[in-house]
């Protein structure tokens, strides 16, 4: 029998369970915080939290595995039962079908995943669950996390691939106390947790202190109890006094601690460190997500999926202190009221939950708050999610923006133009709360003429929430500005670690003197994610680097390869000590660490792209090609891989291969001025120059504010003796620019 024969039988048979309830220090289990705390605890039980993640049994197993089948693509998979054991029949990650014992059930409502054990100690996610949801709604049924894509075992969404797997994906979430003990020598996780779901200690942080503080004879004159942190934001409360339509605070209260501890799960963010406590600010550990294009629209609603935080971050509410617990009960992890009622202790029903304020018939799902300041998405096919940004409808902004119209969004007939006249209508012409941030942002995803300006504007903007001011920051350094050293140092200044951490981004545009300059300052952070990303802002440490300065630099590389080693069952963990390393000068030691990303997950194609120019920089042209190559047999659609193989084709003179890859390239991602821009030189470099300005003034057309488009068309023109068109273009270069 072979080695991986072998394996595959282990994980057809149900080998020991890879994860494993153990001693975590520190953690006492929810048995003893249910000594003192039974009101809480029996609240708990049974919420969502307690059945985050549950073994597999009778009595938490919720789907059909009576001998059931589910077809997708090519692929019948079949669900049964033996006794009490679960088990799924489908295709692993060699694309034949295996036997598979459910290890775990994975959340309940209103799907239900499970948990696959897999070799080398990995739980895997089936992308197949069970629809909880009554029948009268649609549920009751198997059904597939992607109906409208063709994954199959070579996906990197496939279910036995890295995009689904607990250990480093889901873990930190649906359990408590985890270590995710990945040995990157034997390639295999020895994760332990304290406890399987998410119990006391996954929000209060570690109970033994505060058992001793309890049970200790006099208590202590202590006030955290003992805790990591409390929870509670403090005596002030919402009052609503006489006919003021809206509470005012009375008191004060610090929300700080327990938002970050409920965002530590509910943000997109990415792990760096385990080294979590709770209320700390979750830079300290995770590196959280701005309002990236593909995470949120130009207004900060939400897109992807990405949970609470970042959109809660942007509301009115979290500027003026609204905690989680407002609304929310911690322990039963249910709203503190249903409906409207939810809203009531702070808005005044008598003045919001009237038609007279929303218009509708009063009842109605579209009398409710949430239906217009809520929205909602579907994720994972049917759970229903809505955005925490608490923003009013401004149909106004998706007429130039795009955004997303909560008003035609029922009213699928009308067009945004016909709400905002409508809300014109109810509630006059100077209606304009909201997002003040979408047209910058639309106008710096978009490369618009006037959107570096606009995103500088908004990155000064003090009242701005923190989350915005970084997204334009990092939009900002896209846009290939002049550099802005005021703007910079001001960023880097800034009290939120998410401007901090944006504003390193920026300060790539200035000059390398001036960048170390700036950025030295934060490889001393006292955010471990703002410190790292300093570590690449930074660049090699120079020669004119003070004593304390170089100090602070070792310490903030080894917080960086810390957390890249924490990270390392993932291929961008090796990207990144790779980059540390060349610019360290171990050339040998990063070209093994790309080779290692490669082997991890084929499909992160910046290892394949960055190894090739690793071996570019080394003149070995050869081998980065056969790299590209190989990379682009299993991802052809690729555009980041065919702008790379033609840009190394043009250096090794094979011009016209080189254009095909080039044309490729800007014809698979439309949205990048880049391509166009080097597919037009490429043009132009073999004597069509008149393409070559077809290319270069479509480019030009989408994207408006880009310098370099412009810079070729004047150049481009001159040379080709429309001095005319030139002429214009240095106009437009100048606008642009006019310094």
């Amino acid at each position: 029998m072979t080695g991986r024969a072998a394996l595959l039988l282990i994980a057809a048979l149900g080998a020991p369970a890879p994860g494993a309830e153990a001693p975590v220090p520190g953690y006492v289990g929810r048995g003893a915080c249910a000594e003192c705390h039974a009101k809480e605890a029996s609240a708990w039980t049974g919420s969502d939290h307690a059945r985050a993640m549950q073994p597999a049994t009778p009595a938490t197993v919720r789907g059909n595995f009576a001998g059931v089948t589910f077809r997708y693509g090519k692929v019948t998979s079949t669900f049964s039962r033996r006794g009490d054991a679960y088990q799924v029949r489908t295709d692993g990650p060699d694309g034949a079908l295996h036997d598979y014992r459910v290890a775990y059930t994975f959340g309940v409502d209103p799907l239900q995943q499970y948990l696959i054990e897999l070799p080398g100690g990995r739980l895997q996610a089936l992308g197949i669950a069970w629809d909880t949801r009554p029948k009268s709604q649609g549920g009751q049924r198997w059904f597939h996390l992607y109906p409208d894509e063709k994954v199959d075992f070579r996906d990197v969404l496939h279910w036995t691939g890295p995009a689904q797997n607990w250990n480093h994906m889901c873990a930190e979430c649906h359990s408590t106390g985890v270590e995710k003990n990945f040995r990157a020598d034997v390639e295999r996780f020895e994760t332990r947790w304290a406890e399987v779901n998410v119990a006391c200690e996954a929000c209060h942080g570690p109970g033994a202190g505060h058992v001793a503080w309890a049970r200790a004879e006099p208590r202590p004159a202590d006030a955290t109890k003992g805790l990591q942190a409390l929870l509670d934001p403090g005596p002030g409360t919402w009052q609503l006094d006489g006919a003021a339509p809206i509470a005012r605070l009375a008191g004060t209260r610090d929300t700080t601690a327990q938002i970050e501890t409920c965002g530590r799960c509910h943000a997109r963010r990415a792990e760096i460190s385990e080294a979590w406590r709770a209320g700390q600010p979750l830079a300290q550990t995770h590196v959280v997500a701005t309002l990236e294009d593909d995470l949120y629209f130009a207004d900060g609603q939400i897109h992807d999926e990405v949970y609470e935080y970042g959109s809660f971050l942007q509301s009115r509410m979290y500027a003026r202190g609204v905690a989680c617990t407002d609304c929310h009960d911690p322990h039963t992890a249910r709203l503190r009221a249903a409906g409207n009622a939810v809203c009531a202790p702070c808005h005044a029903p008598a003045t919001y939950d009237r038609a007279s304020h929303h218009h509708h018939r009063e009842g109605t799902d579209a009398a409710r708050c949430v239906s217009c300041h809520m929205p909602s998405r579907l994720y994972m096919v049917v759970d229903r999610r809505h955005d925490h940004g608490f923003r009013v409808p401004r149909p106004d902004q998706a007429q130039v923006a795009g955004t997303p119209d909560v008003c035609t969004g029922c009213h699928a007939k009308e067009k945004p133009a016909w709400a905002a006249e409508r809300v014109q209508e109810w509630y006059g012409p100077t209606r304009s709360r909201g997002p003040a941030w979408t047209r910058a942002l639309a106008a710096g995803r978009a490369h618009t003429a006037g959107g570096d300006a606009a995103l500088a504007g908004l990155a000064r903007a003090p009242d701005t929430p923190a989350i915005v001011r970084a997204t334009a920051l990092s939009l900002l350094a896209t846009l290939d500005p002049p550099p802005q050293p005021e703007l910079v140092a001001r960023a880097t200044a800034d009290p939120d670690p998410l401007v901090r951490r944006a504003a390193l981004d920026l300060a790539d545009a200035l000059p390398p003197e001036q960048r170390w300059s700036a950025t030295a300052p934060l490889l001393g952070d006292a955010m471990r994610s703002v410190r790292i990303a300093a570590v690449s802002a930074a660049g090699p440490l120079p020669p004119s680097a003070t004593p304390a300065e170089r100090d602070a630099y070792e310490r903030a590389v080894a917080d960086y390869r810390a957390a890249q080693a924490f990270n390392a069952d993932r291929a961008d963990a090796w990207v990144n000590l790779a980059g540390l390393e060349a610019r360290q000068g171990d050339v040998a030691r990063a070209e093994a660490d790309l080779q290692r990303a490669i082997r991890v997950q084929p499909s992160f194609l910046p290892a394949s792209v960055n190894l090739a120019d690793l071996c570019r920089a080394a003149g070995r042209d050869a081998d980065g090609e056969r790299v590209l190559r190989s990379a682009l047999a299993r991802h052809d659609d690729a555009a980041v891989l065919h702008h790379a193989l033609g840009l190394l084709l043009v250096r090794t003179k094979r011009l016209d291969a080189a254009l095909v890859e080039l044309e490729r390239a800007a014809a698979l991602a439309p949205e990048n001025p880049r391509y166009a821009y080097v597919y037009a030189i490429a043009l132009d470099g073999v004597g069509q120059s008149a393409r070559a300005l077809r290319v270069l003034a479509d480019a030009q057309r989408r994207f408006t504010g880009d310098r370099a488009l412009v810079a070729a068309l004047a150049d481009l023109s001159a040379r080709t003796g429309d001095t005319a068109a030139a002429a214009r273009w240095r106009d437009a270069l100048h606008a642009l620019e006019p310094h």
